[in-house]
Order: structure tokens, then C-alpha cells, then sequence
């Protein structure tokens, strides 16, 4: 659903598509409020889940559907094929001890119904610290080690000075990418500014011969471009830290507000030094170029191949399956 179908739609052109609704969570712009705002959509939320799952079950049988691998969509789970689920948080972040456990605890049950959870973390020395290894796991979670759309690609020349890379709910996208503007109209740099609006026509504006701005890239574009930049500004979403940790790309992560996981990631991170984390709130670009520079912040060199092996095997037992149900 919404801006994801977008994405799948222009990267893989040919394969089926079945469009969904999506839980529409709404974030409070206090993190104070999260919780309570949370707790008040759980009723929904939970309609949400039991009608995705009744709607899976039609599906299944309407395209013979083998197996199902779920991204953090907690209804789409059968007894009738082997179904997994994947998530970095294991520990929901809301900013409250007590409504933690309480999710956690409710997730937990959802995990309970896959075949296996695969958590794209390592092991040992996470990327994601708490939310991928909290104090008690379940029993079915297998870490696959952390997942990245990128390749490396050595020979790539700088072309920019500065990648920013928006991201995120409304309206944060959007008062993010005003403080941008206003912030890159102080210097005089190559930028590119990639605004993630997948569902939005493709075209490219330049401000000055300096900045050029674009609507959306595909996967393979965004991965020319992270190579072709000096140093990364974008959210600390958990899809981002993994990208730039494959490329060994220094970067400046701008949390979304209101998002605890964000939040959390973007400080556990930065006292690591593995990056330089800023407030949106308190975001200077200067002092960013600055402190990215100068801070001693060095990139986790990491495998990320471990996962090719749990897909082979899952793949392998649901072609076991198939033949023994013929």
C-alpha cells in the first residue's frame, strides 16, 4: 500500500502486485503523547490485522500462494503454508517502559504464529542494539544478519559534495525539506536533495547550478548516487543505517521526530561513533559538514551475506512441501 506500491511497481514492473490497505498509524509530533496516541489506534489496528489475515487466506487459494514472507505486516501468517515474519524490533520503541512491555507482549503473540521470525541483525554486536535484542526473545527468531539493497561500486567518481535523502511521514517529510532548502541556500555546494516521493512524476530542478533536486530514484539510481557523494544526510530509519553500513558511507542521520526507534537508533549509533546524529530541531548544516568531518565517526565494515543461506533453506522446504503434497 501507498508510497511501497509505488516503489514495487517501477522496480519490478512484471510481477503481480495485490494492493493491501496499511495499518495508518499516526505518530504524535510530542513523544510524550506516542503512547496514549498508540494505545487509542489499537482497536483498529487490530481490526486491520484480522481482516489482512482473513484476506490472506482468500488469496492463498485464489493464486495458490506457496509460502509468505511478511515485512512487519502482523496478519499474514497461515497454518496452510509456511509463513515468516520479519522485523528489527523485537522491542517496540514508544518511549514508555510500561506501554513497551505491553506491545511487546502483544507482538510477541503475533510472532508466535509464524513458522520463524528473521531479524536482519547480527547476532552479536547488533546494529540496532535493544530493539533486536532485548532481555527475553522468542523462541522462533532467526538473526540473518543485516540486509542491504546496495552493492559496492568502487570505481564510482564524487559527484556531490552532499546526498540528502528525505524520507518518512507527513508533515516531517515536508518541514524537513524546508529547513533543507533554507540551509543549503547558505552554502555554496554540490548537493543533490532526493525528496522520497516514490508516487510522484519523475523530474529533476537545479537551484543555482549547484543543487540539483529530484522527486524519487530507483534503488539502483539512489545506489550511483550514496557512492557518488562526499557524505549522507537523511533519517535514521533502519533501512538507511543498513545501506550505509554495506557502503561504508559516512553520514549525518536526522531522526524523525515523534519516532522513537528513530530517535533511539540515531543516539546509539552516534555514542558508538559509528555516526553523527543531530535533532531535526536543533539541525545546522554547517555545524553537520562540521561534525561529520571532524568527529572521528567510523563505519562498521560487515558480511551481509549470511541471510542468502536461511533463504535457501526455506526455499528448499517449501519445494520439499510441494513435492510431498503431489
Amino acid at each position: 500500500s501507498g508510497s511501497g506500491y509505488f516503489l514495487l511497481k517501477k522496480v519490478f514492473p512484471r510481477i503481480v502486485i495485490l494492493r493491501i490497505p496499511g495499518y495508518k498509524i499516526g505518530y504524535s509530533r510530542h513523544q510524550k503523547w506516542l503512547s496514549l496516541k498508540i494505545i487509542l489506534q489499537m482497536p483498529r489496528i487490530l481490526w486491520a490485522i484480522w481482516r489482512e489475515n482473513r484476506w490472506l487466506e482468500k488469496a492463498i487459494t485464489q493464486y495458490e500462494i506457496d509460502a509468505v514472507i511478511s515485512d512487519n505486516r502482523f496478519g499474514m501468517y497461515s497454518k496452510r503454508i509456511p509463513s515468516v515474519y520479519i522485523t528489527h524490533q523485537l522491542l517496540i520503541k514508544t518511549g514508555n517502559r510500561f506501554s513497551e512491555r505491553i506491545l511487546q507482549q502483544i507482538h510477541y503473540r503475533v510472532i508466535q504464529q509464524y513458522r520463524s521470525c528473521w531479524v536482519p541483525d547480527n547476532e552479536e554486536n547488533g546494529l540496532a542494539g535493544e530493539l533486536s535484542h532485548p532481555e527475553i526473545t522468542p523462541a522462533n527468531i532467526v538473526y540473518l544478519g543485516p540486509l542491504s539493497r546496495f552493492e559496492l561500486m568502487p570505481q564510482q567518481r564524487r559527484q556531490y559534495e552532499i546526498l540528502v535523502s528525505l524520507s518518512g511521514p507527513e508533515p516531517q517529510r515536508t518541514i524537513f525539506e524546508n529547513k533543507m532548502l533554507s540551509e543549503l541556500s547558505k552554502i555554496q555546494k554540490r548537493v543533490l536533495l532526493v525528496r522520497g516521493l516514490p508516487g510522484e512524476e519523475s523530474h529533476s530542478l537545479t537551484i543555482d547550478g549547484q543543487v540539483r533536486i529530484v522527486n524519487h530514484l530507483s534503488p539502483g539510481e539512489l545506489n550511483e548516487a550514496f557512492q557518488q557523494a562526499g557524505f549522507v544526510i537523511c533519517r535514521s530509519g533502519y533501512t538507511s543505517i543498513m545501506d550505509l553500513v554495506k557502503l561504508g558511507q559516512n553520514a549525518v542521520l536526522v531522526p524523525t521526530p515523534g519516532q522513537p526507534e528513530q530517535e533511539y537508533l540515531a543516539a546509539y549509533l552516534s555514542e558508538k561513533k559509528y555516526f553523527y546524529s543531530v535533532e531535526q530541531s536543533k539541525f545546522s548544516l554547517e555545524a553537520a559538514i562540521k561534525n561529520a568531518a571532524t568527529g572521528g565517526y567510523q563505519v562498521m565494515a560487515d558480511n551481509m551475506t549470511c541471510y542468502k543461506k536461511y533463504i535457501n533453506e526455506f526455499v528448499q522446504s517449501v519445494e520439499i512441501r510441494n513435492f510431498a503434497a503431489q
